[in-house]
Protein backbone atom coordinates (compact mmCIF):
# COMPACT_ATOMS: atom_id res chain seq x y z
CA UNK A 1 0.00 0.00 0.00
CA UNK A 2 1.27 3.58 -0.52
CA UNK A 3 0.61 6.03 2.11
CA UNK A 4 -1.11 9.38 1.19
CA UNK A 5 -2.60 12.52 2.99
CA UNK A 6 -5.28 14.76 1.02
CA UNK A 7 -4.14 18.50 0.97
CA UNK A 8 -5.88 21.22 -0.27
CA UNK A 9 -3.44 23.05 -2.41
CA UNK A 10 -1.12 26.17 -1.30
CA UNK A 11 -4.28 27.65 1.03
CA UNK A 12 -4.35 24.60 3.24
CA UNK A 13 -3.02 25.43 7.13
CA UNK A 14 -1.79 22.14 6.57
CA UNK A 15 1.35 22.89 4.19
CA UNK A 16 3.43 20.03 2.42
CA UNK A 17 6.14 20.37 4.98
CA UNK A 18 3.88 19.01 7.53
CA UNK A 19 2.82 15.91 5.92
CA UNK A 20 5.73 15.15 4.49
CA UNK A 21 6.86 14.64 8.46
CA UNK A 22 5.10 12.06 9.01
CA UNK A 23 6.51 8.69 9.01
CA UNK A 24 5.72 6.23 5.64
CA UNK A 25 3.98 9.08 4.02
CA UNK A 26 4.48 9.07 0.37
CA UNK A 27 1.89 10.13 -2.30
CA UNK A 28 -0.70 13.69 -2.14
CA UNK A 29 -3.91 13.43 -3.00
CA UNK A 30 -5.05 16.70 -3.79
CA UNK A 31 -6.64 19.09 -7.16
CA UNK A 32 -6.68 22.15 -8.96
CA UNK A 33 -9.44 23.66 -6.83
CA UNK A 34 -9.94 26.68 -8.25
CA UNK A 35 -11.49 25.74 -11.73
CA UNK A 36 -14.91 25.89 -12.12
CA UNK A 37 -16.79 22.94 -12.81
CA UNK A 38 -17.11 21.63 -15.87
CA UNK A 39 -14.04 23.21 -17.58
CA UNK A 40 -10.83 21.35 -18.93
CA UNK A 41 -7.75 21.35 -16.77
CA UNK A 42 -5.02 22.84 -18.61
CA UNK A 43 -1.64 20.86 -18.92
CA UNK A 44 0.55 23.57 -17.36
CA UNK A 45 -1.72 24.24 -14.34
CA UNK A 46 -1.64 20.15 -13.80
CA UNK A 47 2.55 20.69 -14.29
CA UNK A 48 2.84 23.25 -11.55
CA UNK A 49 0.67 21.96 -8.92
CA UNK A 50 3.02 18.77 -9.68
CA UNK A 51 6.12 20.56 -9.55
CA UNK A 52 5.13 22.02 -6.15
CA UNK A 53 4.56 18.52 -4.67
CA UNK A 54 7.26 17.03 -5.96
CA UNK A 55 9.97 19.88 -4.55
CA UNK A 56 8.82 19.09 -1.24
CA UNK A 57 9.94 15.42 -1.92
CA UNK A 58 6.61 13.60 -2.34
CA UNK A 59 4.59 12.71 -5.68
CA UNK A 60 0.67 13.55 -6.48
CA UNK A 61 -0.84 9.93 -6.24
CA UNK A 62 -4.30 10.70 -6.69
CA UNK A 63 -6.18 13.58 -8.30
CA UNK A 64 -9.78 14.19 -5.87
CA UNK A 65 -11.16 14.64 -7.58
CA UNK A 66 -12.34 15.81 -11.02
CA UNK A 67 -15.92 17.04 -10.40
CA UNK A 68 -19.19 15.66 -12.58
CA UNK A 69 -20.84 18.68 -13.64
CA UNK A 70 -24.80 18.64 -13.00
CA UNK A 71 -25.79 18.48 -16.65
CA UNK A 72 -23.85 15.04 -16.99
CA UNK A 73 -25.84 13.36 -13.76
CA UNK A 74 -29.36 14.94 -14.89
CA UNK A 75 -28.77 14.02 -18.47
CA UNK A 76 -29.49 17.33 -19.97
CA UNK A 77 -28.87 18.41 -23.76
CA UNK A 78 -25.98 20.02 -23.19
CA UNK A 79 -24.21 17.06 -21.18
CA UNK A 80 -21.55 15.80 -23.93
CA UNK A 81 -19.54 19.36 -24.00
CA UNK A 82 -19.00 18.81 -20.20
CA UNK A 83 -17.96 15.36 -21.09
CA UNK A 84 -15.93 16.65 -23.46
CA UNK A 85 -14.20 18.72 -21.22
CA UNK A 86 -13.69 15.92 -18.59
CA UNK A 87 -11.92 14.29 -21.46
CA UNK A 88 -9.68 17.07 -22.03
CA UNK A 89 -8.83 16.95 -18.23
CA UNK A 90 -8.36 13.37 -18.44
CA UNK A 91 -5.42 13.87 -21.07
CA UNK A 92 -3.86 16.09 -19.47
CA UNK A 93 -3.92 14.52 -16.31
CA UNK A 94 -2.14 11.62 -18.26
CA UNK A 95 0.55 13.52 -19.83
CA UNK A 96 1.23 14.77 -16.40
CA UNK A 97 1.62 11.50 -15.39
CA UNK A 98 -1.29 11.50 -12.61
CA UNK A 99 -2.36 7.70 -12.13
CA UNK A 100 -5.71 7.71 -10.35
CA UNK A 101 -8.64 10.35 -10.73
CA UNK A 102 -11.37 9.88 -7.65
CA UNK A 103 -14.46 11.43 -8.37
CA UNK A 104 -18.10 11.26 -7.00
CA UNK A 105 -21.51 11.06 -8.78
CA UNK A 106 -23.97 12.85 -6.08
CA UNK A 107 -26.64 14.72 -7.22
CA UNK A 108 -25.90 18.44 -5.89
CA UNK A 109 -24.33 17.42 -2.44
CA UNK A 110 -21.39 15.92 -1.62
CA UNK A 111 -20.68 14.50 2.18
CA UNK A 112 -23.70 15.64 3.90
CA UNK A 113 -23.10 15.86 8.25
CA UNK A 114 -25.55 17.89 10.39
CA UNK A 115 -22.78 18.99 12.80
CA UNK A 116 -19.32 19.95 11.78
CA UNK A 117 -17.79 19.69 15.46
CA UNK A 118 -19.37 17.86 17.48
CA UNK A 119 -17.75 17.50 21.19
CA UNK A 120 -16.80 13.65 21.82
CA UNK A 121 -16.44 12.70 25.47
CA UNK A 122 -12.56 13.25 25.72
CA UNK A 123 -13.00 16.39 24.49
CA UNK A 124 -12.11 16.12 20.24
CA UNK A 125 -14.34 17.42 17.94
CA UNK A 126 -15.45 15.38 15.18
CA UNK A 127 -17.84 15.29 12.51
CA UNK A 128 -21.09 13.89 13.15
CA UNK A 129 -24.43 12.87 10.97
CA UNK A 130 -27.82 12.95 13.51
CA UNK A 131 -30.64 11.31 10.93
CA UNK A 132 -33.45 13.14 12.71
CA UNK A 133 -31.46 16.23 12.69
CA UNK A 134 -30.37 15.98 8.79
CA UNK A 135 -34.23 15.31 7.56
CA UNK A 136 -34.92 18.46 9.30
CA UNK A 137 -32.55 20.53 7.37
CA UNK A 138 -33.53 22.33 4.45
CA UNK A 139 -31.07 21.95 1.68
CA UNK A 140 -32.23 25.35 -0.14
CA UNK A 141 -30.89 27.05 2.71
CA UNK A 142 -27.60 25.15 3.47
CA UNK A 143 -24.56 25.98 3.10
CA UNK A 144 -21.20 23.04 4.40
CA UNK A 145 -18.15 22.55 3.39
CA UNK A 146 -17.49 20.28 0.29
CA UNK A 147 -20.52 21.16 -1.07
CA UNK A 148 -20.34 23.23 -4.57
CA UNK A 149 -20.89 26.66 -2.97
CA UNK A 150 -21.50 28.51 -6.34
CA UNK A 151 -24.97 27.83 -6.55
CA UNK A 152 -27.10 30.73 -5.81
CA UNK A 153 -30.32 30.20 -4.07
CA UNK A 154 -32.55 30.54 -7.53
CA UNK A 155 -29.55 28.13 -9.33
CA UNK A 156 -30.13 25.30 -6.13
CA UNK A 157 -33.93 25.74 -5.78
CA UNK A 158 -34.07 25.33 -9.91
CA UNK A 159 -31.52 22.38 -9.75
CA UNK A 160 -33.57 20.31 -6.92
CA UNK A 161 -36.93 21.21 -8.95
CA UNK A 162 -35.26 19.33 -12.00
CA UNK A 163 -33.65 16.61 -9.77
CA UNK A 164 -37.65 15.25 -9.02
CA UNK A 165 -37.52 14.04 -12.63
CA UNK A 166 -34.66 11.91 -11.95
CA UNK A 167 -35.20 8.55 -9.92
CA UNK A 168 -32.48 6.16 -9.42
CA UNK A 169 -32.97 4.20 -12.29
CA UNK A 170 -32.35 7.36 -14.60
CA UNK A 171 -29.24 8.43 -12.63
CA UNK A 172 -27.71 5.22 -13.33
CA UNK A 173 -28.92 5.63 -17.09
CA UNK A 174 -26.88 9.09 -17.05
CA UNK A 175 -23.95 7.47 -15.31
CA UNK A 176 -23.71 4.52 -17.39
CA UNK A 177 -23.79 7.33 -20.16
CA UNK A 178 -20.52 8.77 -18.70
CA UNK A 179 -18.64 5.98 -18.32
CA UNK A 180 -19.22 4.55 -21.34
CA UNK A 181 -17.79 8.05 -22.90
CA UNK A 182 -14.68 8.60 -20.03
CA UNK A 183 -13.18 5.25 -19.67
CA UNK A 184 -11.92 4.59 -23.01
CA UNK A 185 -10.24 7.88 -23.12
CA UNK A 186 -9.28 7.16 -19.27
CA UNK A 187 -7.09 3.92 -20.23
CA UNK A 188 -5.70 5.83 -23.56
CA UNK A 189 -4.29 8.12 -20.56
CA UNK A 190 -3.11 5.98 -18.54
CA UNK A 191 -5.47 6.92 -15.87
CA UNK A 192 -7.62 5.02 -13.33
CA UNK A 193 -11.20 6.50 -12.11
CA UNK A 194 -12.21 6.01 -9.30
CA UNK A 195 -15.67 6.14 -8.15
CA UNK A 196 -16.44 7.09 -4.12
CA UNK A 197 -19.49 6.01 -2.99
CA UNK A 198 -22.39 7.79 -1.69
CA UNK A 199 -21.56 9.53 1.70
CA UNK A 200 -23.78 8.79 3.47
CA UNK A 201 -24.83 5.97 0.73
CA UNK A 202 -28.61 6.48 0.66
CA UNK A 203 -31.22 8.81 0.00
CA UNK A 204 -30.84 12.24 1.68
CA UNK A 205 -33.18 15.43 1.00
CA UNK A 206 -35.43 13.46 -1.19
CA UNK A 207 -32.13 13.11 -4.05
CA UNK A 208 -31.12 9.66 -5.88
CA UNK A 209 -28.12 8.34 -4.69
CA UNK A 210 -26.98 4.87 -6.06
CA UNK A 211 -23.71 3.91 -5.18
CA UNK A 212 -24.81 3.04 -1.69
CA UNK A 213 -23.05 -0.58 -1.55
CA UNK A 214 -21.72 -3.71 -2.99
CA UNK A 215 -24.68 -4.64 -5.03
CA UNK A 216 -24.65 -0.97 -6.50
CA UNK A 217 -20.36 -1.47 -7.15
CA UNK A 218 -21.21 -4.48 -8.71
CA UNK A 219 -23.59 -3.83 -10.90
CA UNK A 220 -21.30 -0.15 -11.54
CA UNK A 221 -17.91 -2.37 -12.61
CA UNK A 222 -20.38 -4.39 -15.22
CA UNK A 223 -21.11 -0.71 -16.85
CA UNK A 224 -17.65 -1.23 -18.34
CA UNK A 225 -14.95 -4.29 -17.97
CA UNK A 226 -12.20 -2.41 -17.18
CA UNK A 227 -10.09 -1.88 -14.29
CA UNK A 228 -9.87 1.37 -15.03
CA UNK A 229 -12.92 1.60 -14.36
CA UNK A 230 -12.69 1.42 -10.91
CA UNK A 231 -14.25 2.44 -7.65
CA UNK A 232 -12.25 4.17 -4.22
CA UNK A 233 -13.36 1.91 -1.50
CA UNK A 234 -14.29 4.24 1.85
CA UNK A 235 -15.14 1.98 4.39
CA UNK A 236 -16.24 4.96 6.27
CA UNK A 237 -18.71 6.02 3.83
CA UNK A 238 -20.23 2.21 3.14
CA UNK A 239 -19.98 1.16 7.08
CA UNK A 240 -22.46 4.35 7.57
CA UNK A 241 -25.21 2.59 6.64
CA UNK A 242 -25.62 -0.29 9.14
CA UNK A 243 -26.97 -2.64 6.05
CA UNK A 244 -23.40 -3.04 4.44
CA UNK A 245 -20.45 -4.62 4.98
CA UNK A 246 -18.02 -2.62 4.58
CA UNK A 247 -14.73 -5.36 4.65
CA UNK A 248 -16.80 -7.87 2.86
CA UNK A 249 -17.14 -5.01 0.11
CA UNK A 250 -13.87 -4.55 0.14
CA UNK A 251 -12.42 -7.99 -0.09
CA UNK A 252 -15.15 -8.62 -3.30
CA UNK A 253 -13.86 -5.54 -5.05
CA UNK A 254 -10.12 -6.53 -4.60
CA UNK A 255 -10.78 -9.75 -5.75
CA UNK A 256 -11.98 -8.44 -8.97
CA UNK A 257 -9.34 -6.14 -9.43
CA UNK A 258 -11.50 -2.68 -9.13
CA UNK A 259 -10.15 -0.91 -6.06
CA UNK A 260 -7.80 2.01 -7.26
CA UNK A 261 -7.68 4.31 -4.29
CA UNK A 262 -8.64 3.85 -0.15
CA UNK A 263 -10.19 5.69 2.12
CA UNK A 264 -9.56 4.47 5.45
CA UNK A 265 -11.21 5.87 8.36
CA UNK A 266 -13.40 5.27 11.08
CA UNK A 267 -17.40 5.48 12.27
CA UNK A 268 -19.01 4.71 15.17
CA UNK A 269 -22.88 4.11 14.13
CA UNK A 270 -24.77 5.46 17.23
CA UNK A 271 -28.04 4.06 16.58
CA UNK A 272 -30.78 3.94 13.37
CA UNK A 273 -28.62 5.47 10.14
CA UNK A 274 -26.69 7.75 12.81
CA UNK A 275 -22.58 8.27 13.27
CA UNK A 276 -20.03 9.99 14.63
CA UNK A 277 -16.39 9.99 12.87
CA UNK A 278 -14.29 8.53 15.52
CA UNK A 279 -10.45 8.01 15.54
CA UNK A 280 -9.33 5.69 13.43
CA UNK A 281 -8.40 2.63 15.77
CA UNK A 282 -10.96 0.03 15.82
CA UNK A 283 -12.10 -0.44 19.10
CA UNK A 284 -13.07 3.54 18.56
CA UNK A 285 -15.64 3.25 16.20
CA UNK A 286 -17.84 0.05 14.28
CA UNK A 287 -15.16 -0.71 12.07
CA UNK A 288 -12.01 -3.32 12.40
CA UNK A 289 -9.52 -1.34 10.88
CA UNK A 290 -6.84 -4.22 11.29
CA UNK A 291 -9.58 -6.41 8.63
CA UNK A 292 -9.38 -3.44 6.16
CA UNK A 293 -5.47 -3.65 6.50
CA UNK A 294 -5.39 -7.56 5.93
CA UNK A 295 -7.83 -7.78 3.37
CA UNK A 296 -5.82 -5.03 1.44
CA UNK A 297 -2.35 -6.57 1.92
CA UNK A 298 -3.65 -10.39 1.20
CA UNK A 299 -5.84 -8.75 -1.92
CA UNK A 300 -2.33 -7.66 -3.36
CA UNK A 301 -3.77 -3.97 -2.77
CA UNK A 302 -0.40 -1.79 -3.85
CA UNK A 303 -2.21 1.68 -4.69
CA UNK A 304 -2.99 4.80 -2.51
CA UNK A 305 -4.69 4.44 0.77
CA UNK A 306 -5.35 7.37 3.16
CA UNK A 307 -6.48 8.26 6.52
CA UNK A 308 -9.99 10.07 6.14
CA UNK A 309 -11.68 12.62 7.91
CA UNK A 310 -10.21 13.27 11.18
CA UNK A 311 -11.10 14.50 14.79
CA UNK A 312 -9.98 18.06 15.69
CA UNK A 313 -7.78 17.55 18.38
CA UNK A 314 -5.03 18.75 21.09
CA UNK A 315 -6.42 22.76 19.64
CA UNK A 316 -6.52 22.29 16.24
CA UNK A 317 -8.38 24.21 13.98
CA UNK A 318 -9.26 24.36 9.91
CA UNK A 319 -11.11 22.46 7.55
CA UNK A 320 -13.56 20.47 9.29
CA UNK A 321 -12.05 16.36 9.25
CA UNK A 322 -9.04 17.66 7.54
CA UNK A 323 -7.28 19.00 10.43
CA UNK A 324 -3.50 17.52 10.79
CA UNK A 325 -2.60 16.00 13.98
CA UNK A 326 -5.61 13.19 13.89
CA UNK A 327 -5.36 12.54 10.45
CA UNK A 328 -1.34 11.96 11.10
CA UNK A 329 -2.30 9.87 13.89
CA UNK A 330 -4.19 7.66 11.58
CA UNK A 331 -1.52 7.58 8.98
CA UNK A 332 0.94 6.06 11.40
CA UNK A 333 -2.09 3.20 12.81
CA UNK A 334 -2.30 1.91 9.56
CA UNK A 335 1.54 1.53 8.74
CA UNK A 336 1.32 -0.17 12.20
CA UNK A 337 -1.64 -2.15 10.74
CA UNK A 338 0.56 -2.95 7.54
CA UNK A 339 3.75 -4.32 8.86
CA UNK A 340 1.43 -6.38 11.65
CA UNK A 341 -0.59 -8.15 8.94
CA UNK A 342 2.74 -8.39 6.89
CA UNK A 343 5.11 -9.79 9.39
CA UNK A 344 2.47 -12.31 10.60
CA UNK A 345 1.74 -13.08 7.10
CA UNK A 346 5.18 -14.07 6.55
CA UNK A 347 5.71 -15.71 9.67
CA UNK A 348 2.73 -18.14 8.52
CA UNK A 349 4.54 -18.84 5.39
CA UNK A 350 7.51 -19.79 7.00
CA UNK A 351 5.77 -22.37 9.25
Amino acid sequence: MEMSFRWYGHDDPVTLKNIRQIPGMKGIVTAVYDIPVGQPWPLERIEKLKADVEAEGMYISVIESVPVHESIKLGRPDRDQYISAYKETLRNLGKAGIPVVCYNFMPIFDWTRSNLAYELPDGSNALIFDEEEVNKMDPRTLSLPGWDESYSSEEMNALMDEYKEVDEEKLWENLEYFIKEIIPVAEAAGVKMAIHPDDPPYSIFGLPRIITGGEALNRFIKLYDSEYNGVTLCVGSFASDPKNDAVAILKDMLAKKRVNFVHARNVKLVGGRSFEESAHLSEMGSIDMYEVVKACVEGGFEGAIRPDHGRMIWGETGKPGYGLYDRALGATYLNGLEEAVKKNLKAQQQK
